[in-house]
């Protein structure tokens, strides 16, 4: 775990804006103070779920797009720590972890070129590296009997996730995924469009639903190896909301059907949501409001096992808004998450 930067309190006080008569949410999180094995730590620790980030932009250089998402962590944490504490955001249940410090993987990524097979080989090593550390975090949360919500990064992460979870509950997991496009690319070395197809060919992943695939970006290939698999399965975003072929509440029941087999993992792609800053930007796409209801929907169900937010970049005078945006998104998960059991 030597790559485990922990939040602490000095963090958050710096973050904080208080207001007489006010509470906010970063004044009622837990933190860690210490932790030699995570798992010894969190066992006992009276939280539902922990949050932690994934500053990186290296999957998604290595997938050939921009760079950027390395930002978003940041970005949440100082929206989320001062939005109020409430009935309603369970400040109290959550632990804000801290992040995986993948700096050094940054600067090696500083060095390389796109534009060079020999460097884009380089960068998906660094990957597969990366792979190891988020692996070994979320299946030690996992295993303490807590969700893990990741944030930031590129969908490279999805990997980690998914095994970390399937390796955590001794079984695969099944995955629905918010995104234009499937990321279940050729196993070609590991980057950000391929973390579904290598977890599904490792075992670790058993069925996944694509959920709002947009028909221009998704080739003929994927759209076959989906139709010819009873484990792979989709709707696409023209379907739902240009030729409205397909109700958004019939379409959420019928992913449902697909993945509540078992436990699953929810994955949110920035850029399925309409003008958000993205590796993949897009004008034309979901709402906030349906990212949202998508959220909700799925992480009322018992088999929720984990959110994971990524893509997003938040840079400039846009990072306060992605930042509102992740903010919404990890409330909306633990307010649905908790109220199955009340």
């Amino acid at each position: 775990m030597d790559k485990l930067v922990l939040f602490d309190n000095s963090i958050i006080n710096n973050l904080l804006n208080t207001r007489l008569g006010e509470t906010k949410f970063g004044e009622h999180i837990n933190t860690l103070t210490y932790v030699s094995n995570i798992y010894d730590s969190l066992k006992n620790l009276d939280v539902k779920y922990v949050i932690f980030g994934l500053p990186e932009a290296v999957g998604v250089f290595a997938n050939h797009g921009k760079s950027g998402t390395s930002t978003a962590w940041e970005a949440t944490i100082k929206v989320l720590l001062n939005i109020q504490s409430n009935t309603f955001t369970q400040a109290k249940n959550v632990l804000v972890l801290g992040h995986l410090d993948f700096t050094e993987e940054q600067k090696q990524l500083s060095k390389l070129n796109q534009v060079d097979p020999k460097h884009i080989a380089k960068s998906r090593k660094l990957v597969a590296q990366m792979d190891t550390h988020v692996v070994d975090l979320v299946s030690n949360i996992v295993k303490a009997g807590k969700i893990p919500i990741a944030i930031g990064g590129g969908h490279n992460n999805a990997y980690g996730m998914i095994k970390g979870t399937s390796l955590a509950l001794k079984q695969p997991i099944n995955s629905i995924n918010f995104d234009a496009h499937t990321d279940f690319r050729a196993l070609e070395g590991r980057h950000s469009g391929n973390g579904f197809s290598y977890a599904y060919a490792e075992r670790f992943l058993k069925r996944y639903f694509a959920f709002g695939l947009h028909e221009n970006y998704t080739s003929s290939e994927i759209f076959s190896q989906f139709k010819d698999s009873k484990h792979l399965d989709y709707n696409t975003y023209e379907a739902i909301a240009v030729r409205q072929s397909l109700k958004f509440k019939k379409a959420l029941r019928r992913a449902q059907k697909h993945i509540n087999t078992t436990h699953f993992g929810i994955e949110i792609d920035c850029d399925a949501i309409i003008n958000t800053p993205s590796s993949a930007q897009t004008p034309s796409g979901f709402s906030v409001e349906n990212a949202r209801q998508f959220l909700h929907h799925f992480a009322a169900l018992d088999n929720a096992k984990y959110l994971h937010i990524c893509e997003a970049v938040a840079k400039n005078k846009k990072a306060s808004q992605v930042g509102k945006l992740i903010s919404y998104l990890i409330t909306d998960f633990i307010r649905s998450n908790s109220s199955k059991n009340d």
